[in-house]
């Protein structure tokens, strides 16, 4: 039985001030509860804040994102042994850094073997756009996210990593997939694929969340999907309400 994950990612929202606030508000509540694993992924210069404030509980810290290099002239990045310190995931590839900032497959994969390499758990997001969903190319297009992703991983680190499907259409938007999409693609098309790569023992052990415009109201729906393992929550995360969208999640 794969252990869900709950992961906040609070994008470029609260000062290090209000993270921590927010966080010493609603950590209480979360450590209560059982059987799930929870992150907040705050801003970059709120990450030693939050990390502090729920040190001692079961909640863990993930930064939003990594450069794969180890140092160097790469004005604005984060290295990995910059960020362990404070975290243990990192989620890499988020549509809005491929969309905005030109991220690549090919520098996404760079950035999941840096991460394994100090032992941070990469939280990989997939998806695709609503031209690509409406076209029929869904499969296609993710299948090809998770293959260039993940290429050159062991089967052991790949159980190590955890998937975001998240369809770009459903960022932020309001809108969101069914339940039963979100679970029909997550379980053939993203753990297919895992399976047709790394085998189907591997592909089990591996968590695959579903991200895009979940919530409390939502939430239970998708979870009660045999492939989703969670919710990589984006609005949601940054008020008081995330601690009900958790308890509904199990």
């Amino acid at each position: 039985m794969r252990t869900p994950i709950i992961a906040g990612n609070w994008k470029m929202n609260k000062t290090p001030a209000e993270a921590e606030t927010f966080a010493n508000e609603i950590k209480d509540a979360l450590n209560a509860i059982e059987g799930v694993d929870i992150a907040f992924c705050p801003p970059a210069i709120a990450i030693p804040a939050v990390a502090a404030a729920v040190a001692g509980t079961k909640i863990g810290v993930g930064a939003q994102n990594m450069y794969f290099e180890e140092k160097g002239a790469y004005t604005g990045e984060l290295a990995p042994n910059m960020i362990t310190p404070f975290c243990q995931y990192v989620i890499l590839g988020h549509s809005e850094r491929r969309g905005y900032f030109g991220e690549t497959d090919e520098g996404v994969n760079k950035k999941i073997k840096a991460a394994l390499a100090h032992g941070l758990t990469p939280i990989v997001c997939v998806g695709e756009s609503l031209e690509q969903n409406e076209a029929g190319e869904t499969h296609a297009f993710v299948s090809g996210q998770v293959k260039a992703a993940f290429d050159g991983l062991t089967a052991a680190q790949m159980a190590q990593c955890v998937i975001a499907y998240e369809p770009i259409w459903a960022i932020g938007t309001g809108k969101s997939a069914t339940a039963e999409q979100a679970g029909e693609i997550i379980g053939k098309t993203v753990r297919g694929t895992v399976v047709a790569m790394f085998g189907d023992e591997t592909a089990q052990a591996v968590r695959i969340q579903y991200g895009g415009s979940a919530n409390e109201k939502n939430i239970a729906e998708y979870m009660k999907q045999p492939d989703i393992d969670g919710a990589l929550v984006g609005g949601a995360s940054l008020k008081p309400v995330f601690i009900e969208l958790v308890q509904n999640a199990i």
